[in-house]
């Protein structure tokens, strides 16, 4: 698989998210506290954009009226209906048996490694300061 350059790290801070088109397309990256994590930008339910959803966590029960908030941040929930997947994994938690959003892989390369390439040009003097995230598509 191609592997394609969109941003900088710097670009998506923790708790941020970024829309890239990579290849035609709609991919939104997600950063959970420094690991960041690809999804198609298309709800499989019925096409919302996950770009578009609130970022929120889950709330679990042991019993009625027994209440706990955890996985804060990890969820992302389709504007349209409300259908709400791990951004981790893209299993959905409304159907998690057979549907999910599709994971795009995510890697964090250093700028020296990208720079340096098997490139031959003219060449100056470069610093690299940044990391870059890469997608594989």
């Amino acid at each position: 698989m191609k592997k394609h350059v969109v941003a900088s790290t710097a670009e998506i801070p923790p708790g941020a998210r970024k829309l890239v088109t990579v290849a035609g397309r709609p991919i939104v990256i997600f950063n959970l506290d420094g690991n960041f994590f690809g999804l198609f930008n298309r709800c499989p339910h019925n096409g919302g954009s996950l770009a578009d959803g609130i970022v929120t966590g889950l709330v679990r029960s042991t019993e009625p009226g027994t209440y706990t908030y955890c996985r804060r941040g990890e969820v992302v929930r389709c504007p349209w209906h409300g259908w709400e997947f791990d951004i981790r994994t893209g299993q959905s938690f409304c159907r998690p048996g057979d549907l999910k959003a599709r994971q795009f892989n995510i890697e964090v390369a250093d700028g020296r490694d990208i720079v340096e390439g098997p490139y031959v040009a003219e060449t100056v003097s470069v610093r690299t300061e940044d990391n870059y995230i890469v997608v594989e598509v």
